[in-house]
């Protein structure tokens, strides 16, 4: 017999209890899609749960995927990261609108946090759903594998394991998701940085992207490398360690001081020093192609953008102002970056110092290329938009992350209890109305608010005061090579 108690919900694993909140949304918290991804399951693909007796209680946050904190300027802002103990890392959680669900179901959506694949969590403030759920959406978000555990190259276990992760995620979204008031064929797969390559990732795969209606991806590279690349922070920390790079010999190692190794090996550097990062590896198993290539050759419609100024989230003022120009010409001449986007970019930003400059050619360089290169090849399924408030905090201006507060409608700097937020104290809500609005518009009817990309290359600029106008400093996105 159905329950008739909304915050009791049948799985096929068992029965779930979750929370009804004042707003009379639903939330439920830690469901486990895959088995704990250590002992016998560690670098191995995810593994099914096993089912439970009784009620499973659903009210506070699971455990985290293993990690450290950010450290260096990043920390001032991306500071006190939540994590929760616990080796059942492959959970999720759900907000359920008040209503009862229209006919075939609410739309969903998934998010995917960010974090570089070596940081991050579903729990973090600013993360929460209440607010898709209040505009009728059902709203989910995963945890997954990070860092060596989900993203090392090790001989006797399968790449891409993060991938493998979210991608069960996904499935379990697909069977699942009908008993939460969901239309499972009305999924949008959204994610932020490494969130959204693996979003990309997963709709470059046939078998997840048949499980997705439409994609949302801010910020993000859309590159998967060879092996050998994707290899270089495990070969790093093998040298390191002075350990073969083998699954067998990483398990004599627990977590906790990998993670302490990788900490001693960052040290004092930064996004400039060609420190190298988990990427995803192309792989024949799990992801056999490129997802900049591969997005090109599909048809799901997909909204995808960047911030003006992503490099300052990762840096502050005074170190960019350190940069030496010598430097700026050194990583030009490496990554064949013409003297022409270099001057676009000192004229879109009359007065940069060399660390501005570097800093835009490098992630408009892996962002914001590759979007308007998708777009332009599949014009009309792509809407692409820029976030440029400037906020004041730490002289962010329109930062990497800085739009997720505003698109969540979530502006953390109102509640007191929050020590910091990219936005800042006085955020304006008018922008985050609109932000917001335009995401749940392209959710539920893939419609965000503006034209697809064109001929035109039209951009929606969010700001103070948002316009849609052709795609700007397109002179510096034409003088970048492909990356």
């Amino acid at each position: 017999m159905e329950s008739t108690d909304p915050t009791l919900v049948a799985t096929t694993a068992g029965l779930v209890r979750g929370t009804a909140l004042a707003s009379g949304v639903r939330r439920f918290l830690n469901i486990p899609y895959a088995a704990a991804p250590f002992g016998e399951h560690r670098w191995r693909p995810p593994q099914p749960v096993s089912a439970w007796q009784g009620e499973r209680a659903c009210t506070e946050w699971g455990p985290t995927s293993p990690q450290t904190q950010y450290t260096g300027s990043i920390a001032e802002v991306l500071k006190d990261m939540p994590t929760v103990p616990g080796e059942d890392v492959l959970n999720l959680n759900v907000w359920v609108p008040a209503a009862a669900p229209p006919p075939g179901g609410y739309p969903v959506v998934v998010w995917v946090h960010g974090g570089a694949l070596e940081r991050g969590a579903a729990c973090i403030r600013v993360y929460d759903g209440g607010n898709f759920a209040r505009d009728g959406v059902v709203f989910v978000s995963i945890h997954y594998r990070l860092g060596f555990e989900g993203f090392a190259v090790l001989e006797g276990a399968d790449l891409n394991l993060g991938l493998e992760d979210a991608a069960a995620a996904l499935r379990w979204v697909a069977a699942e998701i009908g008993a939460f008031g969901g239309n499972k064929d009305q999924v949008t797969l959204m994610g932020e940085s490494a969130g959204g390559v693996l979003t990309a990732a997963l709709l470059a795969r046939a078998d997840t992207r048949a499980l997705v209606a439409r994609a949302i991806i801010q910020s993000a590279p859309l590159a998967a490398k060879e092996r050998a690349e994707a290899a270089k922070p495990t070969a790093e920390l093998t040298k390191a360690l002075g350990i073969p790079a083998t699954a067998d010999a990483w398990r004599a190692h627990d977590p906790v001081a990998l993670l302490e190794a990788r900490g001693r090996l960052l040290a004092g550097r930064s996004i400039l020093d060609g420190t190298p990062g988990f990427q995803l590896a192309l792989d024949p198993g799990s992801l056999p192609a490129s997802p900049d290539t591969a997005l090109r050759r599909i048809d799901t419609p997909i909204l995808i953008g960047t911030t003006t100024e992503e490099h300052r989230l990762f840096l502050s003022s005074a170190e960019l102002a350190a940069v030496p120009w010598w430097k700026l010409l050194l990583v030009r001449w490496y990554l064949k970056i013409p003297r022409a986007a270099a001057a676009a970019v000192r004229r879109a930003f009359p007065g940069a110092n060399a660390g501005d400059v570097l800093g835009t050619l490098l992630l408009d360089l892996y962002m914001r290329k590759p979007a308007a290169e998708l777009a332009a090849a599949r014009p009309t399924k792509t809407w692409v938009y820029e976030f440029a408030w400037p906020s004041p905090v730490r002289e962010l201006r329109a930062a990497h992350a800085v739009e997720i507060e505003f698109a969540f409608d979530n502006l953390c700097g109102r509640d007191e209890s929050v020590p910091v937020a990219l936005a800042g104290r006085d955020a304006p809500q008018a922008l985050a109305d609109e932000m917001h609005a335009a995401w749940v518009g392209f959710i539920k009817a893939g419609e965000p608010g503006w034209a697809p990309y064109g001929k035109e290359r039209l951009t929606r600029v969010f700001d103070t005061v948002s316009a849609t106008v052709p795609l700007r400093r397109a002179d510096v996105v034409d003088a970048l090579p492909s990356a």
